[in-house]
């Protein structure tokens, strides 16, 4: 964005080419992505930063003890009942439910070390009763390309292979009925060489179909700096019931996700995070249905129930999931002409293994009876095994369980 000026000119040109100098240096999308030389007028950035704070107002609930993390997150203390899905219309009134029956088979911590958040290390911590929420900023609405589109992936965001800007390394099984699945999920801090490209470790719980009424529950980890704002890898959620299009979005930026725990923050960032050739470490994910109500219940690390997808949410959902999904997924923009070199997993290649390679292990599903069990037919998928690709295995320590990702753009992959 470019302004002139010129001597003698009236105060008020002074005044909107200030605006103008000013919308440029606190703006960054003045314009959506990949747009040329279009700026915003100011009476229209103002209205833009009216919507956007009028958002924060309703997102941001009024909390009873704010924690300042050392990576410059705001964590908010909100009253339970207060948390943004209490916002939906069905949900209006209520309280979080009690916890339901854990699958059976679950056995205890298989961490083989544990990971939690960076902001608790600060020393402090939630009260009961109230429920950790990342503060969202002006500058983090600024980022995406518009107010509507934030918080929310892109439509064309699965493995439906029309897709050529999503990339993944992804095990999965499908032809079956599934009601939940579990895995521990190696955590790294691959670089994203893009502000609007992203690299994610997750599981997915699916069904329904490629088009318009796919339904999917996902939860992981994920580096974004167009989201929020870094490049650490940070813990969170996704659910959609039109592939997409209008419903879901991560974390609790809209209402939806019920959270009922304390010492557990989604969007935070994960602390400690594995290294090349040194110590490593993973986060347990369980996401499984509860058979009494019919909800989806989140399990993060070694046991900690941080809340639920209540069932309304979805529609094929309401049954059971058709395919689970384990794996990276890279945005590839080719912002630069080539192939992007943002990184998936630990940026290196499946054939590294261990301490080198990003794993996923104890691969399971949850059945009809609430119980866990292996994995039958597991099928692997590389978009670009060039650039990403996948192992798997299965052994007595790690049951299933799958090396994966890679360093993008290579010799083999431009």
């Amino acid at each position: 964005m470019a302004s002139s000026s010129h001597s003698k000119i009236p105060i008020i040109f002074t005044l909107v080419s200030f605006l103008l100098i000013l919308s440029a240096s606190s703006s960054p999308l003045s314009a959506a992505p990949g747009s040329r030389n279009q700026t915003l007028r100011p009476q229209e950035e103002l209205n833009k930063l009216r919507r956007i704070r009028s958002y924060l107002r309703k997102i941001n609930k009024p909390a009873v003890k704010t924690i300042e993390s050392f990576d410059g997150d705001k964590i908010d203390c909100v009253p339970s009942h207060l948390q943004p899905a209490f916002d939906h219309p069905k949900l209006k009134g209520q309280k979080p439910l009690e916890p339901p029956e854990r699958p059976k088979g679950r056995g205890g911590n298989d961490s083989d070390s544990e990971t939690l958040q960076a902001w608790l290390e600060a020393g402090e911590s939630c009260p009961i009763g109230t429920v950790p929420i990342r503060r969202t900023t002006e500058k983090d609405v600024l980022r995406a390309s518009s107010l509507r589109r934030f918080g929310r992936k892109i439509k064309r965001v699965r493995r439906d292979t029309t897709s050529s800007d999503h990339e993944h390394a992804v095990a999965f099984v499908n032809g079956d009925e599934y009601y939940g699945a579990k895995a521990s999920i190696n955590v790294w801090a691959p670089r994203v060489t893009d502000q609007y490209e992203f690299s994610l470790s997750q599981l997915w719980v699916i069904s329904g179909s490629f088009g318009n009424d796919l339904n999917t529950i996902e939860a992981g980890w994920q580096v974004s700096p167009e989201l929020y704002g870094d490049n650490y890898p940070r813990f969170f959620t996704y659910w959609t019931t039109d592939a997409y299009q209008a419903t879901g979005c991560y974390n609790l930026l809209c209402s939806g996700f019920v959270q009922i725990n304390n010492k557990i923050a989604i969007g935070a960032a994960i602390s400690p995070r594995s290294s090349y050739k040194n110590r490593q470490f993973d986060i347990g994910i369980m996401v499984w249905k509860d058979p009494k109500h019919g909800h989806w219940w989140l399990e993060f690390g070694s046991g900690l129930l941080v809340g639920y997808w209540p069932s309304f949410l979805f529609s094929h959902l309401q049954r059971h999931a058709s395919m689970i999904q384990f794996g990276g997924e890279i945005v590839n923009s080719r912002s630069t002409g080539a192939h992007t070199s943002t990184q998936m997993g630990s940026g290196h290649f499946a054939d590294e293994g261990f301490g080198k390679a990003s794993y996923f292990r104890n691969l399971q599903v949850v059945d009809w009876d609430n119980s866990l069990i292996p994995l039958n037919n597991l099928h692997l998928l590389a978009d670009h095994p060039s650039c990403y690709d996948i192992r798997a295995g299965k052994n007595n320590a790690w049951g299933n369980y799958f090396y994966y990702g890679g360093p993008g753009r290579n010799g083999r992959c431009p």
